[in-house]
């Protein structure tokens, strides 16, 4: 079968009528992710990413629903009650551009249009102003992960490591959201360079990639480890316990990623899916059901006594964002972090 996104697009259409007409409680829906990407495979693999917004509380938060080796829906659920007051998400990092410019699939009571247009009232989503406030919500939360890290000497155990990895991720996707919206863990490294660079800080690309330990690996260290990650990934993933990025249907999803990603020009780029997947693989295995991901992480200096010199690192990484929104700041006339 030959797989288009037109082809994914409409079988998310079909998905979503049928799950509509079947729950009354699904108020609208709406596509996110990569297929809004006019080329949005990666190893010729890629997920649906759809919204559920419901009347209620929604039954859970999250669901897989596998259809091919390659290819899956990966649905979230929100409550209406998650979008008040509508223009608020103006300011929301992640809700912001979730609901500015997705693809609607089904609505009910125009609440998808009422919101939405709230959200783009007149040019307010775009002012320096609003972007700024979205970014410094992100810096702030990497912040508060790095206090509570700063006095972790060595870092022990999968936890310290997610939480390590959760503030980088949010140190970059603060940056990221200056010209954009946040970015997708799959393609986190291939695309942040450019959005380093829209933040006239090019150089931030090579230190978010010294934060992962991967400044000079060698791509046949990176593919001496994925036998392993997958390894870890399937097991992990059959336990029914791990995060649901590690799900048996998304197998695929990471491996001919990282297969092709090996064979590009820029092998680094699989570097973060692989550590942030196999990291909360780890987390709910036990010590000797994680002996490769240990290894790797010590390697990279995420794992023993040289994570305090990363979380060292983290800090002048948020210090050099903070500085930088400064300056825009004082660019277009508004507080700055001192004046905040």
């Amino acid at each position: 079968m030959r797989v288009t996104r037109e082809t994914l697009i409409r079988l998310a259409k079909e998905r979503t009528q049928e799950h509509a007409f079947n729950n009354d409680n699904i108020l609208a829906a709406y596509l996110t992710g990569s297929l809004l990407m006019d080329d949005p495979l990666l190893g010729g693999v890629t997920d649906i990413d759809m919204v559920y917004v419901t009347r209620d509380n929604p039954p859970r938060t999250r669901e897989i629903v596998p259809l091919t080796p390659d290819f899956h829906l990966d649905i979230l659920y929100r409550a209406k009650a998650d979008y008040n007051p509508p223009r608020e998400l103006r300011v929301n990092p992640w809700l912001g551009y979730e609901i500015y410019d997705p693809m609607l699939l089904y609505e009910s009571q125009h609440f998808f249009e009422f919101t939405q247009a709230a959200v783009r009232a007149g040019s307010e989503f775009q002012e320096t102003e609003i972007v700024l406030q979205r970014c410094r919500k992100l810096l702030a939360e990497s912040r508060n992960i790095w206090f509570d890290l700063m006095d972790v000497r060595e870092s022990l155990n999968p936890v310290q490591v997610r939480q390590y990895l959760d503030a980088v991720s949010l140190a970059a996707n603060a940056v990221a959201e200056l010209s954009g919206p946040p970015l997708p863990e799959r393609r986190l490294l291939m695309e942040f360079p450019e959005r380093a660079e829209g933040a006239e800080r090019p150089g931030f690309g090579a230190g978010l990639i010294g934060l992962l330990g991967g400044t000079n690996l060698p791509s046949t260290t990176l593919e001496s480890w994925l036998p392993k990650w997958k390894s870890t990934f399937i097991t992990a993933s059959e336990t029914g316990k791990a995060h649901l990025n590690v799900h048996t249907a998304r197998v695929n999803y990471y491996l001919k990623a990282f297969e092709a990603m090996l064979g590009s020009d820029a092998p680094i780029m699989m570097l973060w899916p692989m550590m942030r997947t196999w990291t909360y693989a780890a987390l709910v295995l036990t010590e000797t059901q994680t002996t490769a991901w240990g290894d790797a992480c010590k390697h990279l200096g995420l794992l023993g006594a040289s994570f305090h010199e990363k979380v060292q690192g983290l800090d002048h990484f948020i210090d050099e964002i903070e500085i930088r929104f400064d300056e825009i700041a004082e660019e277009h006339g508004l507080e700055t972090s001192t004046s905040i």
